[in-house]
Parts: structure tokens; C-alpha cells; sequence
């Protein structure tokens, strides 16, 4: 049996009382308490997840640009130093190989956040497809952490615990942005990015350095209803968001298109991995007029459609299949994302899901399911 990988704070989730869970093949904090009671947090004040599975891979060099403009799907040559952009990695034939933030450092220098499960595949198909241009590609997980500060109150969290001098860095930073800040006499990289559907914070730096600031964002934030979180409540408040998960949603045998994600940039100059593949699909209508597409779907009672799930017309019929469902702590009943027949995407359509054998009536409706107050 495979021994599972351990972040550098598996001693801190382990004095906090976390259960733990196998998640791609490291023992990750399932839940402290309650996963409810973790959820509720984030809604209401502030949740702190330890993402340090994630993969980091840093892309130097001349054609960095160029290059990462031909390796995914999104044009990475219009975004700024200081922002970020969602992109997709896809194969030839226009499979999703994982979908990524990237982070622009510098002029000639990107930061890649592959998901874990993938960091090594897409290390691979980087370093692969770098090989006609002058960059360098270093997979740098293995020494970087990863903290998220999630909630209405996570601005005020990390503006306590800054120095003075950079108050203004933390307030002043846009959505998809990030820069660099001081904590506690270490240089942090700051990105205000999420997977929660709320304002927040994730936070990159050394994995000898991680235990401390944890540390001090839960000693810090304890006047703000900072809750460590586990990827119990993590699942439900991305699914509340309507944000895909890789595995579910997202698999190389689904398209952009088919997936509703509207970053595939045909515009730009470059040839990127899988555009004929791409242009060919959006030319028969993939996800459009023809085949399978995403859609959002919520039921009136909380019983949950799962993972697997069989989708059906009102007359039994099938047409799809559920990705991942849960019932939402947030709005009080079950909702669910699956992929369904074109005929049957229109929000207000009325389906119904096989949940072993009992057929539940199910509403399609466009996510997100929850949208926080921008006030």
C-alpha cells in the first residue's frame, strides 16, 4: 500500500483534532468538528483551509508569454505582472487536462497552480511542450505551502497581521490580482483568489515557514471567526458557487464547450495545443446544439443526487448523468451539476435524477447557486 504525502502542517491539523481523508494520495484534514459548522463559517465570517496539495509550477524566461499562450487554452500574453488568469490545459483533441490559475510575477516569469492530483501531468505536458521555446519550467511543489483565508472577515484577518506599510497592498487588491507581503517577518505571496464563492485570500510561502503563520492567522484571526476548515465544506461551498471540480465536472473526455467555460481564447495569434480540435467543436455546436452540457440543477426537498447519478426526462428517459451534488447548508436544499442533453439546458427545466431508484425532481437553473452580498 502506497504511503500517503503529508503537507508541512499536518502537525497542526493533527493538534486541532482534524479526521483525515485520502485525497489523491495525501492524508488532507477531512473536517475538525462539523462540516456544517465549517461551512456556516465561511458564509458568515471566516474559514482557513491548508492547500499546500496544490502543485506550483514556475515558468521563466524570454518566450514565457508566448509560450504559456501556446501550452493552454487562454491568452496569458494580455494578462499584467500582478494578476491572475483561469485557463485550461487541454490535450490534442481538446480534452481538459486540468484546468489552472496562473499568476503573472514578472515580465518574463509565471506562476502555474496545476490542482494536486495533476501537478505531475502537467509539469510533464509543460516541460513537453516548452521544448521549442527559450524557457525554463521548475515544478516547485515540493517546497511551497499553500493557506487560503476565505470569508467576509478575511481582509480584515490579513490586514491585522501585515505591516503597517502594506495595509493598503491587502485593501487595494483587485479580484484575480496578487502581490507580496510581510508577515510575521516573512515574505509572503498574497492573491486574492478563491474556491468558495466568498472574498478571500490564498496565501504562498515556504513549507519550513507555513506552521508559524498558520499559527499566527489563527491566533489573529480568533476575534474574527477564523474556523479552520476542512475539504468536507470546502466540496459544498464550490458546488454553491457553481465552480467545477477537476475529476467531476472537468475530465479529458469533456470540452471546454461542453463544460460552459467561456476561456478558450480562438482570437490570439498562437497555435495552441488542441485549437483545431476546438474550432472543429465550435463549429458543430459542441455544447451548444449538439452533444452534452454542464447545467446547474436544484431540487426543492434536501435529498442529494450523487456522483453518478442518472439524469432523466420527465417521461424516465436518460439524458445525463450527475457530476457532484450535495444539499446546500447555505439555501436549504439539494443542489447539484451534471451534464445533460442540449434539448434539456434551459434554466426552469423540470428533470428528474435516479437516487437508487427513486426518481427525485430536480429544476435545471444557471449557476452559481450562491452569490455572496457584494456589499
Amino acid at each position: 500500500m502506497t504511503e500517503l504525502k503529508e503537507t508541512a502542517l499536518a502537525a497542526e491539523h493533527e493538534a486541532l483534532g482534524a479526521s483525515f481523508t485520502d485525497f489523491g494520495g495525501w492524508r488532507m484534514p477531512l473536517k475538525y468538528s462539523s462540516e456544517l459548522e465549517e461551512h456556516r463559517a465561511v458564509r458568515s465570517a471566516a474559514g482557513m483551509f491548508d492547500l499546500s496539495h496544490m502543485g506550483e509550477v514556475r515558468v521563466i524566461g524570454p518566450d514565457a508569454a508566448t509560450f504559456l499562450s501556446t501550452a493552454l487554452v487562454g491568452n496569458l500574453s494580455r494578462i499584467e505582472p500582478g494578476k491572475a488568469k483561469y485557463s485550461l490545459i487541454c490535450t490534442e483533441d481538446g480534452g481538459i487536462i486540468d484546468d489552472l490559475i496562473t499568476y503573472r510575477i514578472g515580465e518574463q516569469e509565471y506562476l502555474v497552480i496545476p490542482n494536486a492530483a495533476n501537478r505531475e501531468t502537467v509539469a510533464a505536458a509543460l516541460s513537453e511542450r516548452a521544448s521549442a521555446f527559450d524557457v525554463e519550467i521548475w515544478d516547485e511543489s515540493e517546497g511551497i505551502s499553500l493557506i487560503a483565508v476565505q470569508g467576509p472577515a478575511s481582509a480584515a484577518i490579513v490586514t491585522s497581521l501585515v505591516r503597517a506599510d502594506e495595509i493598503d497592498l491587502v485593501g487595494n487588491l483587485s479580484y484575480y490580482a496578487h502581490t507580496t507581503v510581510t508577515i510575521g517577518g516573512q515574505e509572503i505571496l498574497l492573491a486574492r483568489t478563491g474556491y468558495t464563492g466568498e472574498d478571500g485570500f490564498e496565501l504562498y510561502l515556504p513549507h519550513d515557514k507555513a506552521g508559524a503563520l498558520w499559527r499566527a492567522l489563527l491566533e489573529g484571526g480568533s476575534d474574527f471567526g477564523l474556523t479552520p476548515c476542512g475539504l468536507a465544506c470546502r466540496d459544498s461551498l464550490r458546488l454553491e458557487a457553481g465552480m467545477p471540480l477537476y475529476g467531476n465536472e472537468l475530465t479529458t473526455s469533456r470540452k471546454p464547450q461542453e463544460a460552459g467555460l467561456p476561456v478558450v481564447a480562438f482570437s490570439k495569434e498562437e497555435d495552441f495545443v488542441g485549437r483545431a480540435a476546438l474550432e472543429q467543436a465550435k463549429a458543430d455546436g459542441v455544447g451548444r446544439t449538439t452533444g452534452q452540457r454542464l447545467v446547474g440543477l436544484k431540487a426543492s426537498g434536501k435529498r442529494a443526487a450523487r456522483k453518478g447519478h442518472v439524469i432523466q426526462n420527465p417521461d424516465g428517459i436518460p439524458i445525463g448523468e450527475i457530476t457532484s451534488g450535495v444539499p446546500s447548508p447555505t439555501l436549504g436544499h439539494a443542489i447539484a451539476m451534471g451534464y445533460v442533453e442540449v434539448a434539456y439546458t434551459e434554466p426552469g427545466t423540470e428533470l428528474q435524477v435516479d437516487v437508487r431508484g427513486k426518481p427525485i425532481a430536480f429544476e435545471v437553473t444557471k449557476p452559481p447557486f450562491y452569490k455572496r452580498d457584494a456589499n
